[in-house]
């Protein structure tokens, strides 16, 4: 009797363990696509991630590149300070989106192009998203409104 609960206990944490790997295993597979890292120009620039990766891009519009094609298809660079990437998009910009201003893009890089599937641009005024203040602040192009603001003695 003992020898069966035994082996009966065995079977049971052996069926949990499976059944605790197998949804793992399937979460896991579930979001490969979801999870995309940000990278800054520079990054993508001093190692290129393989066209089948899907990423974030993150910067500044540079100045003078943005290029409104035929139709819907819009190209533009976006930079660091440290290196700049070339950008193709198809589709609706933000309202806010402009030359100078910060943006984040979700797609591939092909053939060193950046295929943008998604672009987002700040939403106010002062605001930028974390991941480009921290690429720009790296790169000594960007600093805090902060640090600009001098006491007046």
């Amino acid at each position: 009797m003992r020898g069966l609960k035994k082996q009966r206990r065995i079977q049971v944490i052996i069926v949990a363990t499976l059944a605790l790997a197998v949804s793992a295993g399937l979460i896991g597979y579930a979001m490969r696509d979801g999870i995309n890292f940000f990278r800054a120009p520079i990054d993508v620039v001093e190692s290129p991630p393989p066209p089948t990766e899907v990423f974030r891009i993150g910067g500044l519009v540079e100045d003078g590149s943005l290029i409104r094609g035929q139709g819907e298809t819009i190209r533009f660079t976006v930079t660091d300070g440290g290196a700049s990437v070339p950008v193709t998009y198809t589709g609706v910009l933000p309202d806010l989106f402009g030359e100078g201003q910060g943006m984040v893009g979700t797609g591939r890089l092909i053939d060193g192009v950046f295929e943008a599937t998604e672009i987002l641009a700040r939403h106010d005024e002062t605001y930028m998203p974390a991941e480009v203040i921290d690429a720009l602040e790296e790169q000594g192009v960007y600093r805090h409104m902060e640090d600009e603001a001098q006491p007046e003695s």
